[in-house]
């Protein structure tokens, strides 16, 4: 899978993505992930992207001049499964989501900057908006991150054990049910008996009934959605 990643402040993206599995997925050559400064696409003698928005409204604008050139520059080269603006009015972002992405070939994910970007650029090259939560940030860097450790994670090969990605909270509609692990009383507090029974049946069981009760206490929304579906 290749991942073009394009933002104001390059620099805030280069820490996270050379580290754990990510990291490891480059290393497999699982993934590549190619992370793009705008101001090599300026035309502006000073490097300028951003200007202010027609109307009067506070704040500065990404011009869509860098943004046109930068994307048609690697999309002449090969072609794009999506173009993805990070924003906070985007559509929530999310394990469904996710999944669909890691089957893709090839992704850009646009960092959204200061107001966000000139619309004439979301009209006509992108093609996915996606948010990450009902608050707004300095720029789509961070959200960019998530959605690229979110989908790189999910790609074979990248995780050893591949049935611990299909076990995560969301995968089914549901939060994961509670983790243990060794030892089995720690300071008094003992592990669930199902745990340690050896019945298999009887601890998937319990790890929907724990799911279902979990997910019905913290994301009613899920929930109920849940129960409808099935």
């Amino acid at each position: 899978m290749r991942i073009d990643v394009i933002s104001a402040v390059p620099d805030l993206l280069q820490g996270p993505l050379d580290h754990s599995i990510v990291q490891r997925a480059k290393e497999k050559r699982l993934v590549e992930i190619f992370i793009h400064d705008l101001r090599d696409y300026t035309e502006d003698k000073h490097k300028k992207i951003d200007d202010y928005s027609y109307g009067g409204d506070a704040g500065m604008v990404l011009t869509p001049q860098p943004v046109f050139s930068c994307i048609e520059h690697l999309t002449s080269q090969r072609t794009y499964d999506e173009i993805i603006f990070t924003a906070p009015d985007g559509e929530q972002f999310n394990q469904v989501e996710a999944n669909g992405l890691s089957l893709k070939k090839s992704i850009i994910i646009l960092c959204g900057h200061y107001k966000g970007v000139d619309q004439r650029v979301r009209d006509a090259l992108i093609t996915k908006e996606y948010a990450i939560g009902d608050f707004v940030l300095s720029g789509g860097e961070l959200p960019a991150m998530a959605i690229v450790d979110a989908v790189v994670r999910l790609l074979p090969g990248v995780i050893g054990d591949a049935e611990s990605a299909l076990s995560d909270s969301f995968q089914d509609g549901l939060l994961e049910a509670p983790v243990y692990t060794r030892p089995a009383n720690f300071k008094g507090m003992a592990v669930p008996d199902v745990l340690t029974s050896g019945n298999h049946q009887k601890i998937e069981t319990w790890k929907t009934e724990q799911s279902l009760k979990k997910t019905k206490e913290r994301r009613k929304d899920l929930y109920e959605k849940f129960k409808k579906d099935h």
